[in-house]
């Protein structure tokens, strides 16, 4: 006689709950979606997790005749590939560039950005904010050497439309030199650096937003308050824990420049406003061929950012209780 069996399908999956979590049970199961990850993982060991023993460069006499062998064999000089950044006339013109770009570009971008995905929020015709929000999207992905070439023909000073303009409004009597003259070159880099990402940068503010719980706008509008009232006191607030995030992001990136934007609009009549470190490190890299002096600011510029992540973070938690960790 066959004995039936009392267990029910409810006592198996409690059992499937407590029981103990195993890698390998665990990838067999999900095969197809832990494969997925492979491309990523196999992209991060390639270009970020190999290429850290090209470190030790800092700290050698490197040869670049050597090859990939002369990375290990190359004599120690300890610091002095440091020595010769810090003694270099360019150092502190790059550092003063690159740090002035980034802080402007701060001071500029996050107010507008916020501002415009507010007010884009508040469009009540679908329709138009979707024509809005394509118009202001296109421009991020344009390169660089395209971008930057529309705006390098738009500011010619004998051609270009931002001079005609200029000229016949009588607002100058002569056509400006922008990307000759090198007091041109800080605003000019945030304001084309703002035109082309301001719509991209606004996604996640709006992404924010649309999470803000609604009946704090119903409360808010019983007790009288318009929509610009509504902004300040209820979306500003809700959305804070993401602005805080983007700017801990931006202040741990404020050694880094967008080196395609500096690099197309760079020449040698504005080059001591535009020399940033991203650029510096190219010319003394790959122009100059000085592989352990270029090696040496990538590390100090990824040391620096490191204490400013942390910094910022630490000051975050204690200014509005949020940060990244």
């Amino acid at each position: 006689m066959t004995r039936t069996s009392s267990i029910t399908p409810s006592v198996v999956r409690v059992a499937m709950r407590n029981k103990p979590y195993t890698f390998g049970h665990d990838w067999r199961t999900q095969t197809e979606l832990h494969s997925m990850l492979l491309p990523g993982v196999f992209f991060i060991i390639v270009f970020h997790f190999i290429p850290l023993f090209g470190l030790l460069m800092a700290f050698k006499n490197y040869d670049p005749t050597t090859g990939i062998q002369g990375i290990f064999t190359s004599a120690w000089n300890n610091f002095q590939n440091f020595t010769w950044i810090f003694h270099s006339y360019q150092f502190w013109p790059m550092i003063r560039n690159t740090l002035g770009i980034n802080f402007l570009g701060m001071l500029v971008g996050f107010p507008v950005t916020i501002g415009f995905a507010l007010l884009l929020n508040e469009i009540v015709s679908m329709k138009f904010r979707s024509v809005i929000q394509t118009v202001t999207y296109m421009p991020h992905f344009l390169s660089w050497v395209i971008y930057g070439g529309l705006v390098i023909n738009l500011l010619d000073p004998q051609s270009g439309v931002v001079n005609y303009l200029l000229l016949h409004m009588h607002i100058v009597r002569k056509p400006v030199e922008f990307l000759a003259d090198p007091q041109y070159f800080w605003p000019l880099a945030v304001i084309t650096g703002l035109l082309k990402d301001i719509g991209w940068g606004a996604i996640l503010y709006l992404a924010a937003i649309a999470g803000v719980d609604q009946t704090l706008y119903e409360a808010a509008a019983i007790d009288g308050a318009g929509r610009f009232r509504r902004m300040w006191y209820v979306t500003l607030p809700s959305i804070l824990p993401t602005v805080m995030i983007m700017i801990i992001f931006a202040i741990s990136g404020m050694l880094n420049n967008n080196f395609s934007q500096i690099y197309v609009l760079q020449n040698s009549l504005n080059l001591s406003t535009s020399q940033v470190i991203d650029t510096y490190v190219y010319q003394v890299g790959l122009q100059q061929f000085q592989f352990a002096q270029a090696t040496a600011i990538g590390l100090m510029k990824s040391v620096l950012a490191l204490i400013l992540l942390i910094g910022a973070n630490f000051a975050s938690k204690k200014l509005t209780e949020s940060g990244l960790f």
